[in-house]
């Protein structure tokens, strides 16, 4: 007498042939839906990548941000125990820096935003010598942290745009057409990602994209940019902390005594800041005399010489021109302690002897510690019409603005690193007025030298690959490169 079949057993039957059926009918689907299935797993896979290159960008702006500022604090270090030093490392670091860039790093000179808006203008039917690549940003981040470490007055936030550019166009190579991502929407996302990875100022980056990358952003790219802003500035607050870049900063004043304070900041900056954008220009575009046919003939015994003057200009001063200036700039902001009044003179022309070495760095925190320097100076004579801090900081932003001739972006930038917010209409004044006084003294800088750049890399369209493809002569590679 055989045993009655288990109730369990019933169960485990049905639900078997359940699970096959639904198994066949998943086969079925797939079948009919597999070049829809493809499509959507790459589009996947694309943004996975995307995503991945957004927080290398961070990683990279965090790594070049604490390297940096590890040199700076070093060389400044190094040089209070040992007052000869840098009489020694600043002259022969700068002519084996500026021989590293040019044999091995091409293309990495200067501060990084004329490159990447060159890029972006490049005609895609013509050979070019590549400005972004990952070579490019290897080499901006070596050479630009030694620069920095040799005493040389400059700022790691403009490279950073050209490292995340280089780095965002890299990640085309593995980006499925299906998501139509252009790769000049690379370079805004990855320029923009660096700016605001680098100030820890999300806001500025988009506007900066705006303002100085693509000049308008259509609606599929805006997505793009905030997608690598978010991922870059969120690994850049996990590492560097969420703060503001210069913490909180006291900024506030009587309206109508503030309105006078404006105008002044605004006027000095913006012929201060226009001189300065115009001395730079004409270093790279049209300078003439001995110096200059001097520095042609002779461009590792020029930069040798800029060392020299730059580590003349930090022994006298008191070390306060070296580096990118964020220190003192800081203590200005938070009331520490006074800087000299030759503070902001000094660091202009320290900023202006670096920019003509030809090595990779950047103008924007440099900058930012003139302008500190020029309010500084300044607040003596407006006394009571604004909070000393407060002319600091319409000083900042007047001159980044004239320096820049990008208004909005400065404003932006200043406000979110100060917690500005209180005087945000003060700060939109300061810097439209200063842009405007610059315009009159100096041209846009970023883009006349990224238009310089496009008529020197882009041969006539008779040349060949072969033609462009031999070795540079040995001319001179200023920071317009």
């Amino acid at each position: 007498m055989s045993e009655p079949t288990a109730p369990s057993e019933g169960v485990l039957i049905r639900l078997a042939a359940w699970v096959e059926r639904r198994f066949r009918q998943a086969q079925a689907y797939v079948r009919s839906n597999q070049n829809y299935l493809l499509a959507q797993g790459r589009i996947w896979l694309g943004r996975a990548v995307f995503w991945s290159f957004g927080i290398i960008v961070g990683l990279a702006a965090v790594g070049f941000a604490l390297m940096t500022d590890h040199a700076a604090h070093f060389f400044a270090t190094a040089a209070g125990r040992h007052p000869w030093l840098p009489f020694v490392v600043a002259p022969l670091a700068g002519a084996g820096l500026l021989w590293v860039t040019r044999n091995w790093f091409p293309g990495s000179q200067g501060s990084g935003i004329p490159q990447v808006i060159a890029e972006m203008k490049r005609a895609t039917d013509r050979p070019w010598r590549p400005l972004i690549s990952l070579r490019i940003a290897v080499g901006k981040i070596m050479v630009g942290v030694a620069a920095v470490g040799s005493g040389f007055s400059f700022g790691r936030e403009g490279p950073t745009v050209q490292v995340g550019a280089c780095l965002m166009a890299a990640a085309g190579r593995f980006l499925p057409t299906t998501l139509r991502i252009q790769r000049a929407h690379l370079l805004v996302a990855g320029g923009a990602a660096g700016i605001a990875a680098a100030f820890n100022a999300p806001l500025a980056g988009i506007v900066f994209a705006i303002e100085e990358l693509s000049r308008s952003i259509e609606s599929r790219m805006s997505g793009v940019v905030i997608t690598a802003i978010v991922l870059a500035g969120v690994i850049a607050q996990h590492f560097l902390g969420s703060d503001n870049y210069f913490g909180r900063v006291v900024v506030f004043g009587d309206s109508a005594e503030l309105a006078y304070a404006i105008f002044v900041c605004a006027l000095v900056t913006g012929i201060t800041g226009g001189l300065f954008a115009r001395l730079l220009l004409t270093s790279a575009l049209g300078w003439k005399g001995r110096l200059a046919d001097w520095r042609a003939a002779h461009p590792y015994g020029f930069v040798a010489f800029c060392g020299l003057l730059v580590a003349a200009l930090g022994h006298v001063t008191g070390g306060v021109t070296w580096g990118s200036g964020f220190e003192q700039t800081h203590m200005l902001l938070s009331g520490q302690a006074d800087m000299p009044w030759y503070f902001g003179p000094a660091k202009f022309v320290a900023t202006v002897v670096s920019y003509l070495s030809g090595l990779p760095g950047g103008i924007f925190a440099p900058s930012l510690a003139i302008g500190a320097g020029v309010g500084q100076n300044l607040q003596p004579l407006l006394g009571g019409h604004a909070f000393p801090t407060t002319v600091v900081v319409l000083c900042m932003v007047g001159f980044l603005a004239a320096a820049t001739q990008a208004p909005i972006t400065a404003f932006v930038i200043v406000m979110e690193m100060v917690d500005g917010y209180p005087l945000v209409i003060g700060l939109m004044a300061t810097a439209l007025i200063a842009s405007a006084v610059s315009r009159l003294v100096s041209r846009p800088l970023y883009s006349s030298l990224a238009e310089h750049m496009v008529r020197q890399q882009q041969p006539p369209p008779a040349a060949t690959q072969a033609a462009i493809s031999e070795p540079p002569a040995e001319t001179p590679k200023t920071s317009a490169g």
